[in-house]
């Protein structure tokens, strides 16, 4: 199976889930999409990552955006888990676990590595568009688990640079300053796209401030 990479369109699924059945287009809709994957059930990594996800709802939905976990356990399992997630950190897992018991998502999207994993999924994220194109990857060990803070500060970034001809540089958090993209010559179209005006450091990087704020 060849990996996915930036720029193509994700392969559609049907899957059983903790919610029931998912049809994983019409169920994303015109949304973005967080699809993250873990090893296993009742992990100690995993049940912090889910949980934090569920805390997180609320920044989620305001950028548009649903989170898909899968697991390679079976729906029972996953509500067997639920509960435990929602005691130990203190949420309420509101998102679907699919539950990917004959690994058909799984190697779909390419998560069994099989030099780290033998048969359970790597921890891995795919960011996806609304036109169902991938955007970002991330991929974790297992004794590693995920910065939730960088997760959204890449999709700040996505929503930004794909309505405004700006890129985000080193560090950069929604509301810090941007740079132009050096496609962006033309005097009188800097002039209209960036009214606040910008510093030009050098001819190739010209810094300004985040156009929708």
């Amino acid at each position: 199976m060849a990996t996915l990479r930036l720029g193509d369109t994700v392969p559609d699924f049907k899957q059983d889930s903790s919610v029931g059945p998912i049809d994983f287009y019409q169920w994303a809709g015109d949304s973005w999409v967080v699809l993250f994957s873990h090893p296993a059930d009742f992990t100690p990594v995993c049940t912090t990552e889910l949980g934090k996800t569920a805390a997180l709802s609320g920044e989620f939905a305001k950028r548009g955006v649903k989170p898909i976990a899968v697991s390679v356990d079976t729906v029972e399992s996953h509500g067997k888990w639920i509960p435990d997630i929602n005691e130990t950190q203190n949420t309420q897992v509101n998102f679907p676990i699919l539950a990917d018991a004959d690994r058909k998502v799984s190697t779909l999207y390419n998560m069994i590595h099989p030099n780290a994993l033998a048969n359970a999924t790597v921890r891995s994220v795919f960011i996806i568009d609304p036109k169902h194109v991938l955007r970002t990857t991330f991929t974790y060990p297992a004794s590693t688990g995920r910065n939730f803070d960088e997760i959204l500060r890449v999709i700040d970034s996505l929503q930004l640079t794909d309505s405004h001809k700006v890129a985000t540089p080193a560090n950069w958090k929604d509301g810090d300053d941007v740079v132009i993209v050096p496609s962006i010559q033309d005097p009188k179209e800097l002039a209209e796209r960036f009214p606040k005006g910008f510093n030009p450091v050098r001819p190739y990087l010209r810094i300004t401030p985040q156009p929708n704020r």
